[in-house]
Protein backbone atom coordinates (compact mmCIF):
# COMPACT_ATOMS: atom_id res chain seq x y z
CA UNK A 1 0.00 0.00 0.00
CA UNK A 2 1.39 3.28 -0.93
CA UNK A 3 0.89 5.94 1.59
CA UNK A 4 0.14 9.21 0.12
CA UNK A 5 -1.02 11.41 3.25
CA UNK A 6 0.39 11.91 6.85
CA UNK A 7 -2.41 10.83 7.88
CA UNK A 8 -2.55 7.32 6.20
CA UNK A 9 0.85 6.76 8.12
CA UNK A 10 -1.25 7.38 10.92
CA UNK A 11 -4.53 5.15 9.79
CA UNK A 12 -2.15 1.90 8.75
CA UNK A 13 0.17 1.88 12.38
CA UNK A 14 -3.78 1.65 13.95
CA UNK A 15 -4.04 -1.77 11.76
CA UNK A 16 -1.50 -3.38 13.95
CA UNK A 17 -2.29 -6.09 15.76
CA UNK A 18 0.09 -5.25 18.57
CA UNK A 19 0.17 -1.79 19.76
CA UNK A 20 3.84 -0.33 20.40
CA UNK A 21 4.77 1.00 24.01
CA UNK A 22 6.91 4.38 23.22
CA UNK A 23 9.19 5.16 26.34
CA UNK A 24 8.93 9.40 26.55
CA UNK A 25 12.23 10.52 28.63
CA UNK A 26 11.62 13.98 30.13
CA UNK A 27 7.95 13.57 29.72
CA UNK A 28 7.38 17.02 32.01
CA UNK A 29 6.37 19.06 28.76
CA UNK A 30 2.79 20.21 27.79
CA UNK A 31 2.69 19.53 24.11
CA UNK A 32 4.25 16.28 24.45
CA UNK A 33 1.43 14.99 27.16
CA UNK A 34 -1.24 16.46 24.74
CA UNK A 35 0.27 14.31 21.77
CA UNK A 36 0.40 11.51 23.96
CA UNK A 37 -3.16 11.72 25.12
CA UNK A 38 -4.42 12.27 21.65
CA UNK A 39 -2.51 9.13 20.88
CA UNK A 40 -4.49 7.47 23.73
CA UNK A 41 -7.76 8.83 22.56
CA UNK A 42 -7.31 7.03 18.83
CA UNK A 43 -5.73 3.84 20.07
CA UNK A 44 -2.27 4.40 18.50
CA UNK A 45 0.30 2.76 20.83
CA UNK A 46 1.14 3.00 25.00
CA UNK A 47 3.29 4.99 27.03
CA UNK A 48 5.84 4.57 29.94
CA UNK A 49 6.50 8.63 30.83
CA UNK A 50 9.98 9.11 32.47
CA UNK A 51 10.27 12.79 34.69
CA UNK A 52 9.75 14.60 37.11
CA UNK A 53 6.33 12.70 38.83
CA UNK A 54 5.24 16.06 40.29
CA UNK A 55 5.51 18.05 37.43
CA UNK A 56 3.95 15.71 34.53
CA UNK A 57 0.73 15.47 37.15
CA UNK A 58 0.68 18.68 37.40
CA UNK A 59 0.58 19.59 33.38
CA UNK A 60 -2.29 16.87 33.54
CA UNK A 61 -4.34 18.20 35.68
CA UNK A 62 -3.90 21.94 34.59
CA UNK A 63 -4.67 20.82 31.19
CA UNK A 64 -7.80 18.39 31.84
CA UNK A 65 -6.04 15.63 30.58
CA UNK A 66 -6.95 11.81 31.13
CA UNK A 67 -3.64 10.09 31.52
CA UNK A 68 -4.46 8.10 34.27
CA UNK A 69 -4.34 4.58 32.94
CA UNK A 70 -0.46 5.52 31.83
CA UNK A 71 2.93 4.40 34.11
CA UNK A 72 5.07 7.04 35.03
CA UNK A 73 8.21 6.31 36.57
CA UNK A 74 9.97 9.07 38.37
CA UNK A 75 13.04 11.50 37.62
CA UNK A 76 15.36 13.15 39.15
CA UNK A 77 17.04 14.22 36.14
CA UNK A 78 16.73 14.44 32.48
CA UNK A 79 19.70 12.68 31.87
CA UNK A 80 18.15 9.94 34.65
CA UNK A 81 14.98 9.94 32.66
CA UNK A 82 16.91 9.05 29.33
CA UNK A 83 18.34 6.10 30.93
CA UNK A 84 15.01 4.91 32.54
CA UNK A 85 13.54 5.22 28.57
CA UNK A 86 16.24 3.60 27.07
CA UNK A 87 16.38 0.63 29.32
CA UNK A 88 12.81 -0.05 29.28
CA UNK A 89 13.24 -0.65 25.57
CA UNK A 90 16.48 -2.38 25.86
CA UNK A 91 14.43 -4.58 28.15
CA UNK A 92 11.66 -5.19 26.46
CA UNK A 93 8.74 -3.09 28.88
CA UNK A 94 8.64 -0.64 25.61
CA UNK A 95 9.57 -1.09 21.93
CA UNK A 96 11.30 2.64 21.27
CA UNK A 97 12.02 5.37 22.54
CA UNK A 98 10.61 9.12 22.37
CA UNK A 99 12.27 12.87 23.22
CA UNK A 100 10.43 14.66 25.45
CA UNK A 101 11.87 18.10 26.93
CA UNK A 102 15.23 17.30 26.96
CA UNK A 103 18.17 18.02 23.86
CA UNK A 104 18.98 15.67 21.34
CA UNK A 105 22.00 15.50 22.30
CA UNK A 106 20.60 14.42 25.31
CA UNK A 107 18.45 11.53 24.46
CA UNK A 108 20.67 10.12 21.91
CA UNK A 109 24.16 10.33 24.51
CA UNK A 110 22.07 7.45 26.35
CA UNK A 111 21.15 6.01 23.31
CA UNK A 112 24.42 5.44 22.09
CA UNK A 113 25.80 4.09 24.88
CA UNK A 114 27.45 0.26 24.03
CA UNK A 115 26.22 -1.10 26.83
CA UNK A 116 22.93 -0.81 25.61
CA UNK A 117 23.88 -2.10 21.94
CA UNK A 118 21.48 -0.25 19.81
CA UNK A 119 24.09 1.11 17.44
CA UNK A 120 24.61 -0.67 13.59
CA UNK A 121 27.35 1.05 12.85
CA UNK A 122 26.07 3.33 10.37
CA UNK A 123 24.84 7.23 10.85
CA UNK A 124 21.87 7.98 12.45
CA UNK A 125 19.90 10.92 11.06
CA UNK A 126 16.64 12.97 11.36
CA UNK A 127 14.42 12.35 8.70
CA UNK A 128 11.17 14.14 7.74
CA UNK A 129 8.41 13.27 5.70
CA UNK A 130 6.62 16.43 4.61
CA UNK A 131 2.40 16.42 3.38
CA UNK A 132 3.10 20.31 1.29
CA UNK A 133 -0.45 21.65 -0.22
CA UNK A 134 1.68 22.57 -3.60
CA UNK A 135 3.69 19.42 -3.86
CA UNK A 136 2.40 16.66 -5.72
CA UNK A 137 3.15 13.79 -3.82
CA UNK A 138 4.87 13.24 0.08
CA UNK A 139 8.04 14.97 -0.02
CA UNK A 140 11.37 13.56 2.46
CA UNK A 141 13.63 15.55 3.82
CA UNK A 142 17.02 14.76 5.51
CA UNK A 143 18.53 15.91 7.34
CA UNK A 144 17.36 18.66 9.26
CA UNK A 145 18.25 18.36 12.70
CA UNK A 146 21.07 15.76 13.87
CA UNK A 147 24.30 15.69 11.31
CA UNK A 148 25.97 19.23 11.21
CA UNK A 149 27.95 19.08 8.12
CA UNK A 150 28.00 15.44 6.82
CA UNK A 151 30.56 13.74 4.79
CA UNK A 152 30.10 11.86 1.81
CA UNK A 153 30.32 8.68 3.83
CA UNK A 154 27.59 10.20 5.82
CA UNK A 155 25.64 11.17 3.18
CA UNK A 156 25.69 7.64 1.77
CA UNK A 157 24.23 6.52 5.30
CA UNK A 158 21.63 9.30 4.98
CA UNK A 159 20.46 8.49 1.62
CA UNK A 160 19.86 5.03 2.63
CA UNK A 161 17.73 5.66 5.93
CA UNK A 162 15.70 7.81 3.57
CA UNK A 163 14.86 5.37 1.21
CA UNK A 164 14.32 2.56 4.13
CA UNK A 165 11.13 5.37 4.59
CA UNK A 166 10.45 5.98 1.52
CA UNK A 167 10.33 2.69 0.65
CA UNK A 168 8.12 1.95 3.94
CA UNK A 169 5.88 3.96 2.49
CA UNK A 170 5.47 2.11 -0.17
CA UNK A 171 7.47 4.34 -2.81
CA UNK A 172 9.47 1.26 -4.44
CA UNK A 173 12.25 3.33 -5.96
CA UNK A 174 12.22 6.63 -4.81
CA UNK A 175 14.03 9.74 -6.61
CA UNK A 176 16.44 11.46 -5.06
CA UNK A 177 17.58 14.75 -5.42
CA UNK A 178 20.71 16.45 -3.70
CA UNK A 179 20.69 20.03 -2.75
CA UNK A 180 22.80 22.31 -3.16
CA UNK A 181 22.94 26.05 -4.80
CA UNK A 182 23.18 24.91 -8.41
CA UNK A 183 22.81 22.48 -10.84
CA UNK A 184 26.16 22.29 -12.21
CA UNK A 185 29.02 20.67 -11.01
CA UNK A 186 31.84 23.18 -9.59
CA UNK A 187 35.10 22.14 -8.25
CA UNK A 188 34.83 25.39 -5.94
CA UNK A 189 31.90 23.65 -4.61
CA UNK A 190 32.65 20.53 -2.65
CA UNK A 191 28.56 20.24 -2.24
CA UNK A 192 28.08 19.83 -5.85
CA UNK A 193 31.10 16.91 -6.09
CA UNK A 194 29.71 15.40 -3.01
CA UNK A 195 26.54 15.11 -5.52
CA UNK A 196 28.15 13.87 -8.76
CA UNK A 197 29.90 11.17 -6.67
CA UNK A 198 26.72 10.03 -5.21
CA UNK A 199 25.20 9.70 -8.49
CA UNK A 200 27.74 8.02 -9.78
CA UNK A 201 28.24 5.82 -6.78
CA UNK A 202 24.07 4.92 -7.55
CA UNK A 203 24.82 4.29 -11.62
CA UNK A 204 27.55 1.78 -10.65
CA UNK A 205 24.86 -0.23 -8.44
CA UNK A 206 26.81 0.97 -4.61
CA UNK A 207 23.55 3.24 -3.78
CA UNK A 208 20.49 0.70 -3.93
CA UNK A 209 17.05 0.95 -4.07
CA UNK A 210 16.54 4.38 -5.80
CA UNK A 211 17.34 6.92 -8.42
CA UNK A 212 19.94 9.24 -7.08
CA UNK A 213 20.40 12.42 -9.33
CA UNK A 214 22.31 15.83 -8.82
CA UNK A 215 23.46 18.59 -8.06
CA UNK A 216 20.10 20.57 -8.07
CA UNK A 217 19.12 23.68 -6.95
CA UNK A 218 15.80 23.59 -4.99
CA UNK A 219 13.82 24.91 -7.86
CA UNK A 220 14.44 22.15 -10.50
CA UNK A 221 14.60 19.47 -7.90
CA UNK A 222 10.93 20.01 -7.01
CA UNK A 223 9.75 22.02 -10.06
CA UNK A 224 9.58 20.48 -13.75
CA UNK A 225 8.95 24.13 -15.32
CA UNK A 226 12.29 25.05 -13.90
CA UNK A 227 14.24 22.07 -14.83
CA UNK A 228 13.05 22.18 -18.60
CA UNK A 229 13.49 25.82 -18.52
CA UNK A 230 16.86 25.25 -17.62
CA UNK A 231 17.79 22.08 -19.85
CA UNK A 232 18.23 19.51 -17.52
CA UNK A 233 17.30 16.09 -18.28
CA UNK A 234 16.83 13.92 -15.33
CA UNK A 235 14.25 11.21 -14.08
CA UNK A 236 14.96 13.43 -10.44
CA UNK A 237 14.55 16.82 -11.94
CA UNK A 238 11.09 18.29 -10.73
CA UNK A 239 9.59 14.93 -8.95
CA UNK A 240 11.85 14.07 -6.14
CA UNK A 241 10.80 11.70 -3.34
CA UNK A 242 13.65 12.75 -1.39
CA UNK A 243 15.68 16.25 -0.62
CA UNK A 244 19.33 15.35 0.42
CA UNK A 245 20.41 18.95 2.02
CA UNK A 246 24.12 20.11 2.25
CA UNK A 247 24.34 21.14 5.68
CA UNK A 248 22.13 20.93 8.89
CA UNK A 249 21.80 25.16 8.51
CA UNK A 250 20.20 24.50 4.83
CA UNK A 251 17.98 21.60 6.37
CA UNK A 252 16.37 22.92 9.27
CA UNK A 253 15.48 26.39 7.67
CA UNK A 254 13.99 24.44 5.22
CA UNK A 255 12.08 22.37 7.77
CA UNK A 256 10.96 25.34 9.52
CA UNK A 257 10.05 27.21 6.47
CA UNK A 258 7.77 24.73 5.04
CA UNK A 259 5.90 24.21 8.47
CA UNK A 260 5.01 27.98 9.34
CA UNK A 261 5.30 29.57 5.90
CA UNK A 262 3.70 26.62 3.78
CA UNK A 263 1.41 24.97 6.39
CA UNK A 264 3.30 21.36 5.56
CA UNK A 265 2.31 18.52 7.87
CA UNK A 266 5.29 16.58 9.10
CA UNK A 267 6.25 13.45 10.52
CA UNK A 268 10.15 12.77 12.02
CA UNK A 269 12.18 10.31 13.04
CA UNK A 270 15.23 9.48 13.71
CA UNK A 271 16.78 6.01 11.90
CA UNK A 272 19.76 4.59 11.92
CA UNK A 273 19.99 2.66 14.92
CA UNK A 274 18.39 -0.62 16.02
CA UNK A 275 14.86 1.42 16.94
CA UNK A 276 13.90 4.63 15.97
CA UNK A 277 13.58 7.65 17.61
CA UNK A 278 10.82 9.60 17.91
CA UNK A 279 12.04 12.91 18.05
CA UNK A 280 10.53 16.58 17.40
CA UNK A 281 11.63 20.24 17.64
CA UNK A 282 10.46 21.08 20.99
CA UNK A 283 8.30 23.97 19.64
CA UNK A 284 6.65 21.54 16.96
CA UNK A 285 2.90 21.14 17.70
CA UNK A 286 1.37 18.70 19.69
CA UNK A 287 -0.22 17.20 16.06
CA UNK A 288 3.62 16.52 14.53
CA UNK A 289 4.38 15.16 17.56
CA UNK A 290 1.71 12.55 17.03
CA UNK A 291 2.87 11.98 13.37
CA UNK A 292 6.27 11.28 14.46
CA UNK A 293 5.31 8.74 16.95
CA UNK A 294 3.38 7.11 13.97
CA UNK A 295 5.83 7.18 11.57
CA UNK A 296 8.49 5.65 14.35
CA UNK A 297 6.18 3.49 14.83
CA UNK A 298 6.11 2.46 11.38
CA UNK A 299 9.57 2.22 10.96
CA UNK A 300 9.80 -0.04 13.89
Amino acid sequence: MKIIKIEDILEQVKKESKKKKIAVAAAEDDVVLKAVQKAKEINLCDFILFGDKQKIEKIVQENNLDLKDVEIIDSKSPLESAKGAIEAVVNGQADLPMKGKLTTAEILSIYLKDEYNLKTGKTMNLVCVFEIPNYHKLLIISDAGMIIAPTLEQKIDIINNAVSVAQRLGIERPKVAILGALEQVNPKMPVTLDAAILTQMNRRGQIKGCIVDGPFAMDNAISKEAAIHKGIISEVAGDADILIVPNIEAGNILYKTLVYFANAKLASSIIGGKKPVVLTSRADSDESKLNAMALSILMS
